[in-house]
């Protein structure tokens, strides 16, 4: 039983391991490898905080835990790959402007932890960095057609719209199969991988990775069926 708490946790530190790879990744040019592993963390995002609620596993480490993977894996690690795929033009500029992303990150994550806990389950006050991270991951997967002016415009704006006051739907509480934003994305972006026919460089990780992730749906899916 106590192993089955743990799980949660293990999805989390599952999700910083996969921000420190894309980050390594990026140094190296292998750019659609780190926006894999940003979208990998995306999934493992969102299936730690419902595993903790299902399993009654919620607690003050596993809330502390995933803030400090969320930074890395949505803050710092497209950071680097907006720096390396399209601020670098810029020099010195270009990489303090990269920097920015953890830095309104940090702040947002910090301001959710300490609001109250009813009003996150309803909403978010800001666009959530998991969200804007992701966003700027797969603008990443078309970086030869998106022009660079598009991306720093969409990167300016996830920054200032994670420290604003903007209401978002929060889904928490809605069945994961019905609203499953996380899997369309994730589909999206391997369906173009495989069409680019680049998809064996990419990392072993996404193919265990997904199939945890479409079981964990289909759990869901079962379960909620029953309730039904």
């Amino acid at each position: 039983m106590r192993l089955t708490k743990k799980i949660p946790n293990m999805l989390t530190l599952g999700n910083l391991y996969c921000g420190f790879l894309s980050i390594g990744f990026a140094a190296n040019g292998q750019f659609k490898n780190a926006a894999v592993l940003i979208i990998i963390g995306m999934m493992l995002d969102s299936m730690d905080g419902r595993l903790a609620r299902m399993l009654n596993a919620d607690s003050t480490l596993g809330k502390e835990l995933d803030s400090l993977a969320d930074i890395v894996t949505f803050g710092v690690a497209p950071s680097f790959l907006v720096y390396y795929t399209s601020f670098h033009q810029f020099g010195l500029l270009g990489f303090f402007v990269a920097g920015l992303l953890p830095l309104f990150g940090a702040y947002r994550l910090a301001r959710f932890n300490t609001s109250p806990p009813k009003s996150s389950l309803q909403y978010f006050i800001g666009v959530p960095i998991t969200a804007a991270g992701g966003i700027l991951a797969i603008l990443t997967l078309f970086g030869d057609r998106i022009p660079n002016i598009v991306t720093s415009v969409i990167f300016t704006a996830m920054c200032f719209l994670m420290v604003s006051r903007i209401r978002i739907p929060s889904f928490k509480e809605i069945p994961l199969p019905k609203y499953g934003t996380i899997v369309t994305l994730f589909i999206g972006a391997l369906l173009y991988v495989i069409y680019k026919g680049t998809y064996e460089q990419f990392p072993y990780l996404i193919y265990i990775a997904a199939p945890l992730y479409f079981a964990y749906v289909a759990y869901r899916f079962i379960k909620r069926g029953k309730h039904e």
